[in-house]
């Protein structure tokens, strides 16, 4: 077992995300994502990708899960699971989902497949120099 293997309850996050993947608008693409995003406090938020003919004005699963989560009260969060279309090589979230999430905290886990098997890593490892402003 690598240090990247994901404990049942990972696992189970990420099955979360496969069902929620179902609810994804990407009629353009037809790569659905779904995302399910854990709070400190144990809410879950789920988001999907939402595509638009103007492409730069989709939003990502994991992005969608966020700002539900963010507009509930929640801002500290503890893990998400991201399911992307099943053919894809690796299933990990976009460089912008990255930096997004990372304004919430480098430790936060990340459930994802990659080359076939799921994995559970932090942010930290997937965005190693994140953009960040101290004030």
């Amino acid at each position: 077992m690598s240090d990247r293997s994901p404990t049942p309850d990972q696992l189970a996050l990420y099955e979360r995300a496969c069902a929620v993947r179902e609810r994804a608008y990407a009629p353009y693409s037809r790569f659905p994502v779904g995302a399910v995003l854990v709070a400190e406090d144990g809410r879950a938020f789920e988001g999907v990708n939402v595509e638009n003919g103007s492409y730069g004005l989709t939003i990502c699963a994991e992005r969608s899960a966020c700002v539900q989560a963010v507009g509930e009260g929640a801002r500290r969060f503890t893990a998400i699971g991201v399911a992307t279309h099943p053919s894809a090589h690796t299933g990990s979230p976009c460089g912008a989902c990255r930096q997004f999430l990372a304004e919430f905290g480098l430790d936060l886990v990340v459930v994802y497949q990659r080359e076939g098997e799921i994995v559970a890593e932090p942010l930290s490892a997937l965005l190693p120099a994140a953009f960040e402003l101290k004030g």
